[in-house]
Order: C-alpha cells, then sequence, then structure tokens
C-alpha cells in the first residue's frame, strides 16, 4: 500500500508515520529528513538544495521530484509499500507525483488528511523538545524523557526549536492551511482523500487508519 500523508505542522504526521513505517513495514519518505540528509551528505542535489534552505526560499519542484524518484526507485522488495510525508505540498507537485508514479508502474492508495484543531497544535508544538545528537523527539507532556533535558536513547541534550514559538507556530499554520487546501481539493476528486482526526492520543490517531485499511491488510 502506498500513501501520502497531509496534515499540518503538529497534525502528527510523524508519529504516525513512523508507527505505520514499523507495523506495516513500509518505507518512510520524508522530505525534510531527505533533504537534510543529502546536504549532511554533501552530495549534489543537496548542494543545489542547500541555498535555498539558507536562504528561507522554497526548494524548487523539480529538486524535491527529482528526489523523490530517486529514493522510491530504491525501496527494497521487502517493503509493502511507501508513505510520502510532506510531499506533495502543491497542485504542481501533486500531478507530477501522478505522473512518476505511472512511470514507475505504481499508484497511491490513500492520501491521509489529518485534521487537527490550532489548539492542539499549540499545544504540542510548544512542548515539543528535540534531541540535538540523534534527532530523537519528546514532549514536556506527553512525550517526557526519563531525565529532564536528557535524551533517553543517546544521553544528548535536548533543546526547544527556535521555530517552535507561538507566534511562527500560528503562521506556519495558516501557511499550511492555505497552501494545501488545492491538493486536498486534488485527491478529493479523485476519491483518494480520507479525513483523520488527529485531536485524539496517538494510538487513537492510528486506531482510525487501521479501521481504513483493514481490508486491505
Amino acid at each position: 500500500m502506498n500513501f501520502v500523508l497531509l496534515g499540518a505542522p503538529g497534525a502528527g504526521k510523524g508519529t504516525q508515520a513512523e508507527l505505520m513505517r514499523e507495523r506495516l513495514n513500509l518505507e518512510h519518505l520524508s522530505t525534510g529528513d531527505l533533504l537534510r540528509a543529502e546536504m549532511n551528505a554533501q552530495s549534489e542535489l543537496g548542494a543545489k538544495a542547500k541555498s535555498y534552505v539558507e536562504s528561507g526560499s522554497l526548494v524548487p519542484d523539480e529538486l524535491i521530484i527529482s528526489m523523490i524518484k530517486e529514493k522510491l526507485t530504491k525501496i527494497g522488495p521487502d517493503k509493502k509499500g511507501f508513505i510520502l510525508d510532506g510531499f506533495p505540498r502543491t497542485v504542481a507537485q501533486a500531478q507530477a507525483l501522478d505522473k512518476m508514479l505511472s512511470e514507475l508502474g505504481a499508484k497511491l492508495d490513500y492520501v491521509l488528511y489529518f485534521e487537527v484543531s490550532w489548539d492542539v497544535v499549540k499545544e504540542r508544538l510548544l512542548g515539543r523538545r528535540v534531541c540535538k545528537n540523534c534527532g530523537a523527539i519528546y514532549h514536556i507532556k506527553n512525550k517526557p524523557p526519563e531525565n529532564e533535558g536528557v535524551c533517553d536513547l543517546c544521553g544528548g541534550e535536548l533543546y526547544q526549536r527556535k521555530d517552535d514559538t507561538e507566534e511562527v507556530i500560528k503562521n506556519r499554520f495558516e501557511v499550511y492551511e492555505e497552501q494545501t487546501a488545492p491538493v486536498i481539493d486534488f485527491y478529493k476528486t479523485k476519491g483518494l482523500l480520507k479525513t483523520i482526526n488527529s485531536n485524539t492520543s496517538a494510538e487513537d490517531t492510528y486506531s482510525q487508519i487501521e479501521a481504513l485499511i483493514s481490508d486491505r491488510v
């Protein structure tokens, strides 16, 4: 099964993608993670993307699409499908994805839209803490570390991201909602869109996904 995950920052896409990856044996492709990996590896694609990222500009569609296509062609035969997290974000990207999958002889099965309220997003992101060393994510209320400020996995220091302030979070939330509305309509017209209530706990949210795909597992 192949999935696209849509939802505002803080909607829980990353958490659900990890649960789906582990429990359904899917390849998880996060555009943010992939771009960071390419830049850290100092690859040709990473070098091209770095100038845009560092200037705060959007990485051009052609670079993102090229990166996604390369990763999709390398998915191992042991995997039962893939999850696209953070792509597509525009109708142009969605159309390019359709073309790409057609060329690869693949198709999307579900587009999951994680619907979440502003109050829930604010609580989740203001309480988020990230390990400086390994990148593990915690939450001061929902997933606190065993020792305050210290990563359970590697002992690294936990910090609050600079963009996890209420003003920045609200702006990202509103921009995402406005930007993604046409993509939601695009997939709704195709009959692929399924709305998930992401105001609940991670396990309750995942139960909705399980129920949705129960006849396919």
